[in-house]
């Protein structure tokens, strides 16, 4: 049976590398490409990168470091890498609060970045694209989420620009035929981690006796997912649907960020010391997925829980903590 061979953008981003990670597993091909930008520390970036080019099927896998908003470049990728069974769109400028201090580079990677892929798409005849997507959109919604509400007013550049590419492969979805699985993710977690969010700052402030930095009293809730869990849920999701928005997400009721902390005070056998700010206006009190679609479509469902996920996390910062320690969060 002969290898499949995937486009993964954001190789070097957290959920992409375990995505990509994954498909090696597999014996499948993996072209990866990241621009590798400077939002958090490209050392994580590289680290992931290694893991990538050690993996026993690393023969498997190619890098090429480019941006998915140089179209003539990502022309060139599609013309001497291709042909591509899926594209597996993961790159992305995150973040809810950095969004509104930078709100163009958003438009230009999650909108003309995905736009940029559909067209090299249609020219070279790749009928697959996995877009990845963010529970931010649920904003001010009933919980539990379910895919088919409304989310039509985001609270961030971010959401609005996410929202922006999902409407964008519909588009080419139906002029085009471009069979198109929406994943909304839902709060990941897991060993190297995105330094700008918890779980993994936590980690790092209690672990290194620094001062938490809180937005809100910590009551806000989440559905924690781990990353394992939903680099698995986005292979899945490689299969023909048409044009689906599934949910990716613990699908439990959701976790207060102050019983994270206190699950990892326990962990690190130290205690937080917190400085609580102000509540962002552009931050969700509350997210929680309806998982229903993705067991009932796609056949999965998270094995791994919270409490594992948090140990793995931890354990993974003290085996790196030698230079973990330089990078900033």
């Amino acid at each position: 049976m002969s290898k499949k061979k995937y486009l993964v953008t954001g190789v070097a981003g957290f959920i992409a590398s375990q995505v990509s990670k994954q498909l090696l597993d597999q014996g499948e091909r993996v072209v990866g490409v990241d621009n590798l930008s400077d939002y958090y520390d490209v050392r994580l970036k590289n680290w992931r990168l290694e893991q990538l080019k050690s993996h026993p099927h690393t023969k498997n896998f190619s890098f090429a470091c480019l941006d998915i908003e140089d179209q003539a470049k990502l022309s060139d990728l599609f013309k001497a890498e291709g042909p591509f069974d899926a594209v597996l769109n993961l790159a992305a400028r995150a973040g809810v609060r950095y969004s509104m201090e930078n709100p163009h580079v958003y438009l230009s990677t999650n909108a003309e970045g995905t736009l940029n892929l559909l067209e090299c798409m249609r020219d070279h005849g790749c009928k697959k694209l996995v877009l990845a997507s963010t529970s931010s959109l649920y904003a001010g919604q009933k919980m539990p989420f379910t895919e088919d509400l409304a989310v039509n007013e985001p609270l961030s550049p971010y959401a609005a620009t996410k929202k922006a590419g999902e409407l964008m492969a519909y588009s080419y979805h139906k002029l085009y035929q471009v069979d198109v699985s929406v994943v909304r993710y839902f709060t990941v977690f897991g060993p190297a981690g995105r330094p700008d969010m918890s779980p993994y700052r936590f980690i790092k402030w209690i672990a290194e006796e620094e001062t938490i930095q809180m937005f809100g009293d910590g009551s806000q809730s989440r559905d924690f997912t781990y990353v394992d869990d939903i680099a698995r849920g986005t292979i899945a999701a490689i299969q023909d649907v048409g044009y689906e928005i599934i949910n990716l997400g613990g699908g439990r009721n959701p976790v207060s960020l102050n019983t994270i902390i206190s699950k990892l005070e326990e962990l690190l056998g130290k205690k937080a010391m917190i400085d609580h700010k102000p509540f962002h206006v552009a931050d969700l009190m509350e997210t929680w997925a309806d998982i229903s679609k993705a067991k009932n479509l796609l056949g999965w469902e998270p094995q791994v829980s919270l409490d594992e996920g948090l140990e793995e996390s931890v354990e993974w910062y003290f085996n790196n903590q030698n230079w973990l320690k330089e990078i900033i969060v």
